[in-house]
Order: structure tokens, then sequence, then C-alpha cells
């Protein structure tokens, strides 16, 4: 295994977890404390239009990915905000819409086919410096912004009515959110793909949830439980020949489903 650190694609593959793991750990906290995992996988999967419309205009795939997401996650969010009522169609109607239109404009791409599998699914160990850079950035970003609205997105996070009479702007911080989840899925699509970056966005946050009294600390435990299920993850799919992103969300769900039971477990044997 130590020799893997003498080839640049692992070493690219261990930072961009770390970058990964800090996302997951904040926006994945609050997607799970503000029940919006739902949400989330709205975004994610809209998201593929991003991919869809660089392909077509032979721009940046990230920086057509981060700009489609953006626009989705700040739509959902203005319908979705206050309006409960009929809330999965309307997201699912944009999440159909979102990945419809990217499958149409990759067809439509003379002379190219985009291997979908990278994009579905993720390719961690094919991270350039550029995609580093850019995971760098966005991790940056998230970091200052929850430190520096830390307090508002405490209070809208656990009781909305009371925040608005403390004069918080509550609809200002839910945008902003939204549009961190919307930069957070794309770091996401890099590693395991848009169709399991909701599973790595809310499973460390569940598990934390159950060890943590405190919305930071919750943070603090879903980054180390994701940069652990990332490392072992590359690690069992570096053994065996498998793919390192569904390999690390299997780490995830095995470690879901373990400390589930073990809670479980131990309430019955406090009733008994």
């Amino acid at each position: 295994m130590l020799e893997l650190f003498g080839y640049e694609f692992f070493r690219n593959a261990i930072i961009s977890s770390l970058f990964m793991s800090i996302v997951c750990g904040i926006i994945g906290t609050l997607v799970v404390v503000n029940r919006m995992v739902f949400i989330a996988g709205g975004v994610s999967h809209a998201s593929y239009g991003g991919v869809g419309l660089a392909f077509y205009y032979k721009i940046n795939p990230i920086i057509g990915t981060t700009c489609f997401s953006l626009v989705v996650s700040l739509l959902i969010g203005a319908l979705t905000y206050r309006k409960r009522k009929n809330l999965d169609a309307i997201i699912g109607a944009i999440w159909a819409s979102g990945m419809a239109f990217g499958i149409l404009l990759i067809d439509m791409t003379p002379g190219y086919n985009v291997d979908l599998m990278s994009y579905l699914f993720g390719s961690i160990l094919a991270v350039t410096n550029g995609d580093l850079f850019f995971m760098g950035v966005t991790s940056a970003i998230v970091l200052f912004t929850i430190c520096f609205f830390y307090r508002e997105i405490l209070a809208i996070s656990y009781d909305e009515d009371f925040a608005i009479t403390l004069g918080i702007k509550t609809k200002l911080v839910y945008f902003i959110l939204m549009a961190l989840i919307g930069l957070s899925i794309v770091v996401l699509i890099q590693e395991v793909g848009l169709i399991l970056c909701i599973a790595m966005l809310t499973i460390p946050a569940y598990i934390a949830e159950n060890f943590s009294n405190s919305l930071y600390k919750m943070m603090i435990i879903a980054t180390v439980l994701c940069f652990a299920f990332a490392i072992l993850g590359l690690s069992l799919s570096y053994v065996l020949n498998l793919t390192s992103g569904a390999t690390i969300i299997l780490f995830s769900i095995i470690t879901l489903i373990a400390s589930k039971s073990k809670i479980i477990f131990q309430k019955s044997k406090i009733i008994k």
C-alpha cells in the first residue's frame, strides 16, 4: 500500500478526499438537521444538466457543472422556501428535467461520446491538480461561510420562528445554504458521482448525529467519518480492484448499519 503514495494520482485522491470530507461533514450535517435530503438529491441529479451543457459548448466541465448546479439549487430554494405543498413533485420534476437536459445535450454533442460512468459513479483516481484547486477553494468557501453565519444557521436549523424573532434574515440564510449545497454537489461528483453523492453527503452526518450533542461537534465527527470512509474505501478498492466511489459508499453503509444496530441493542438492554 505504501508504494501507492509514490504515484501522483493516489496522492491527489487522498487530498481530494480530505476536501470532500470537509464539505460532507459541514454541509451534510446541515442537510440532515434541516431535513433537506430530498432537496439535496434533487440538486445533485439535476446538476447533470451542467455536464451536458459543458460538453456541448466545449467549456470546462467543472465550470459548467458549478454554474448549472448553483442555478438549480437557487431555483429549488425559491420554489421550496416556506412552500411544503407538493414539494416532492416539484423537486422530482427538476431532478428529472436536469438529467434529461444533460443527456440530450451529450447526445447532440458532435464527435464526442462522454463516459457517463465517470460522472454517475465518480472517478476519484482521475482527480487532476486543477480539480484539487477547485475543491480546495470550495472547501475554504464552505468553511468560511459557515463560520461567518454559524449563529444564524444554528438558529434556523432548530427553530426558524425563534430565529425570525431574533431579527435573523432567514430567507437569505436559506438561500446561502442552498448555494453551498450546490457547490458541495460539484465536489462530490468528482469523488463518488452524482448517483452516490447524496449517500456520502448524508450517511456520515446521520451517524454523527447519534454521537454528538451540538451542531459543531456533529460537523467535526461527520468530517472525520467521511475521511475515514474515503481512505478505507480507496484501500479496499486497490486491493480488490473495485470501483473506488462505490467501495467508499459501501464502507459508510456498513458503518451506519453497525452503529444503528449497536444503539438499538443498547436501548433494548436498558428497557429490559
